[in-house]
């Protein structure tokens, strides 16, 4: 498993649950080991009751079920993974499905809202933990799964190991002889899984707030092949039942294709291209608060996200943190924020006089064409003249992360 490969795994799935030494408590026990889908809900549903209870296990498990309830939306419908780094919530290793139900545009939304609305609910939940709580649980990723395929079971193939695995190989069933990943979360663990809600809640935001039902109509049966999608009869080749549909290699490029030009999108909900904003913002502030716990600590006992003081590379990831990655990250996010605010502008490589102002971007939204963002049109309206992020200022933070690269430690960092 490479370092690339095992950050991948780890960004798309963000299984990672919390909890206060109390945890030893049932509910908690249950929440994080069940293989019962009833009993792990049951036992959800008493921590979010109790008062003042377990914010800190409860969020966690809501976050995971949120997830739950993307897979199995997916499940529900004949999901086929095109193993696309470009597309992460889209890489789950979703079970195959021999008769999906049919998907329309409508029900879509409907999954992704659903998605969208209980990552709010895991992060307001997570925003409650007392910033000097003392949490902390050792979680088995071999224990800890979800539904995958809606049978109301958490199998040993349908673990967080499992499912990580199966995304580093680049795809195919998930092994349920999964290798042991144990680690031990504590505060600052839940600031960067709150961090991370934020951050899917704004993608899943983005995409609502558009009209993208050509897309669907025009290249959504790539990834739902036998959904009884408009163009299914015309355009996916059914090859005698040979390989049951699954699309090949070069049809799924021209479906590709066909995606990337019909990202047209008008918008229809503007409040939500402006709540993706505030939740990007959010997750900056997390992420330094992430940062200032671990920090902090003293310990070094089974970390997800070791501190510079902490030696010893990540089991998960095969790196170790330096100072020098901290300083770049926290460099990084100061760059993130001063453009999302508009105090820095985005510079596009057509246009050199100007930079486009990412706060207008989202907080006046106007059609969205990805084509004509790359090329230059579409993006006119929120080109101003200013200050504007150089290329040398990027190089620079990028040359702090070593041969490892800014993308790999910014997947794990959060």
């Amino acid at each position: 498993m490479t370092r690339f490969s095992r950050l991948v795994a780890c960004a798309i799935i963000l299984l990672l649950p919390l909890a206060s030494p109390s945890a030893a408590a049932p509910e908690a026990a249950a929440l994080f080991e069940a293989k019962i889908v009833a009993e792990r809900d049951s036992a959800l549903a008493a921590l979010e009751a109790a008062v003042p209870g377990d914010p800190a296990a409860a969020g966690a498990g809501e976050f995971f079920t949120a997830l739950e309830i993307l897979a199995g939306g997916l499940h529900r419908h004949g999901f086929d993974s095109p193993q696309s780094f470009m597309l992460p919530l889209m890489r789950l290793p979703v079970p195959d499905n021999a008769n999906p139900e049919p998907l329309t545009y409508e029900q879509f939304r409907a999954i992704l809202v659903a998605f969208r609305d209980r990552l709010e609910k895991s992060a307001a939940t997570l925003g409650s933990v007392p910033p000097d709580a003392d949490i902390g649980m050792v979680i088995d990723l071999t224990r800890l799964g979800i539904d995958l395929n809606e049978d109301g079971t958490i199998a040993p193939d349908e673990s967080a190991a499992a499912i990580m695995a199966s995304l580093s190989r680049g795809g195919g069933a998930p092994d349920a002889a999964a290798p042991a990943l144990t680690f031990r979360f504590d505060r600052a663990d839940g600031y960067w899984l709150q961090g991370y809600a934020e951050f899917l809640m704004a993608q899943a935001d983005f995409w609502l707030a558009h009209d993208f039902r050509n897309t669907f109509d025009g290249s959504f049966h790539m990834l739902f092949p036998r959904a009884k999608l408009p163009l299914q009869d015309t355009l996916v080749p059914l090859d005698g039942g040979t390989n049951g549909g699954i699309l090949t290699s070069e049809w799924r490029l021209a479906d590709f294709i066909s995606l990337v030009h019909l990202i047209n999108w008008q918008v229809v909900e503007p409040e939500r291209r402006q709540a993706a904003r505030r939740h990007l913002m959010e997750m900056i502030r997390l992420s330094r608060e992430d940062w200032k716990a671990i920090r902090a600590e003293t310990d070094n006992d089974r970390e997800w996200l070791p501190g510079p003081q902490q030696k010893g590379t990540s089991p998960l990831t095969g790196l170790e943190v330096g100072e020098q990655q901290v300083q770049a990250w926290l460099a990084a996010l100061d760059m993130a924020e001063d453009l999302l605010e508009g105090r820095t502008l985005l510079p596009h490589f057509r246009i050199a006089d100007k930079g486009i102002n990412m706060k207008r971007f989202f907080d006046e939204p106007k059609t969205f064409d990805l084509v004509l963002s790359i090329t230059g049109p579409a993006i006119a309206p929120y080109l101003e003249r200013g200050k504007t992020l150089t290329s040398e200022e990027f190089n620079q933070i990028q040359r702090q992360f070593g041969g490892a690269g800014f993308l790999t430690f910014a997947l794990w960092f959060n």
